[in-house]
């Protein structure tokens, strides 16, 4: 059965002594977002989601529908009563969830849950509020701009966790019994394995070919060491699998080694290296993987404490376009601290070429372009080494392009 979404107009300026109820996630984003609003409002914290479906048969009614039976979890019910317990003396309520499908899902199934228990009254309004950063800006615009509950994500949401259920509830005993010690199958880990078994037999089905190649380590009049590579032999230009074998490797080392080597030509000819384009998701964890030897979790921890501290926009995006005022604030800051010189005549602009990508927020970046990680004294390793990792990528989007001098000398 669809979810039933209702109107109600949102009332910001607090009547009285009461003051607005407002719903996030987790209390350090509840302790920023308070900084923020000031003694008006009261702001709690969910805990994550307050409903689930119950592992057992019947929790999605196939024949019904797909009728979702919801259950509130033990340790949630005390959030939720402290929830509606503020609402008896405050009778408004502000959902401000992360702006994703899961934030929508958050603040439907808080709302559904406060009007089973009778929290939420005819008269009490009721709105939602996103902010893609944790800013006294980005969290006085979103009260300005109140909504609804977004009911396609939520519908989105729904069909994604009927599929984690009907797949994985009825896979999952499947794959304990073939693989002891595997905690759980679904729509994500059943599709993954399968790529993974299929990459194997391709690995599997492989015939290597072997083949070498020939280099020189040779130095220059002033001292310099650099390698060169053999590119044509007896007046052939030579193939990847051209030398098939170490014999043919060592006659042309014996070639070479049995003549002077002469420089026939060098020409040198400038270059330019463009900045990488501003962190996503997946580019961050690459990232955050290669420098520090960071996990994908370990890495979405870090990152989404620097984002309830309000240091960084939201972490979980597909896009890489930045705010215009991002871009401004970018390049003023590059011009503070390197100069003119440094900054591009027009303001660099990112998209994302994967045409399935949503890019429903901005590019993972700094709030204030001007503070970077020493400035911001972290205590936590991981996030002192992330923010620096998102701070120097983010500015150097923005910078002009890397002055480079190609040498290309060939030998005889």
């Amino acid at each position: 059965m669809p979810p039933i979404f209702r109107r109600h107009s949102a009332r910001l300026e607090s009547e009285g002594d009461s003051m607005p109820v407002v719903v996030v996630e987790s209390p350090a984003k509840a302790k920023t977002i308070n900084k923020y609003l000031g003694s008006d409002y009261t702001v709690l914290a969910s805990y994550g989601h307050v409903r689930d479906l119950p592992p057992k048969n019947g929790s999605v009614d196939t024949d019904n529908g797909f009728e979702m039976l919801w259950e509130v979890g033990t340790d949630s019910r005390k959030h939720v009563k402290a929830i509606a317990d503020a609402l008896k003396d405050d009778n408004e309520l502000i959902l401000a969830t992360d702006p994703d499908r899961e934030g929508e899902a958050i603040s439907w199934h808080l709302e559904e849950t406060l009007r089973k228990r009778r929290a939420i009254k005819k008269d009490t309004p009721v709105s939602r509020v996103v902010f893609n950063a944790i800013t006294k800006a980005a969290v006085t615009e979103a009260m300005q701009n109140p909504r609804e509950v977004d009911a396609p994500l939520v519908h989105a949401y729904l069909a994604r966790r009927a599929l984690d259920y009907l797949v994985g509830f009825n896979l999952s005993p499947v794959l304990w019994r073939k693989l002891p010690g595997a905690k759980s199958a679904g729509r994500v880990q059943s599709v993954c394995l399968r790529l993974i078994v299929e990459r194997e037999m391709e690995i599997e089905a492989f015939r290597a070919k072997e083949y070498w190649s020939v280099k020189a380590l040779l130095g220059s009049q002033r001292g310099q060491e650099f390698e060169a590579r053999l590119v044509s032999l007896a007046g052939k230009k030579l193939d990847k699998h051209d030398l098939a074998n170490e014999t043919q490797a060592d006659m042309a080392v014996q070639a070479i080694r049995s003549r002077d080597l002469t420089v026939q030509s060098v020409e040198a000819k400038p270059g330019a290296r463009n900045p990488s384009a501003p962190f996503m998701t997946s580019t961050l964890q690459q990232e955050a993987s290669r420098k520090f030897g960071m996990g994908a979790r370990q890495t979405m921890n870090a990152a989404q404490r620097l984002y309830e501290a309000g240091h960084i926009t939201y972490m979980r995006t597909d896009g890489i376009d930045m705010a215009p005022e991002a871009v401004m604030a970018a390049r003023d800051a590059i011009k503070d601290r390197y100069g003119d010189d440094y900054v591009p005549k027009s303001p660099r602009m990112y998209k994302n070429k994967a045409k399935n990508a949503q890019e429903a927020h901005e590019c993972i970046r700094p709030t204030d372009m001007r503070r970077d990680a020493p400035s911001l004294k972290l205590t936590d390793a991981d996030q002192r080494k992330l923010y620096d990792l998102i701070w120097k990528r983010t500015i150097a989007c923005q910078m002009e392009a890397a002055r480079l001098e190609r040498t290309v000398a060939e030998i005889a």
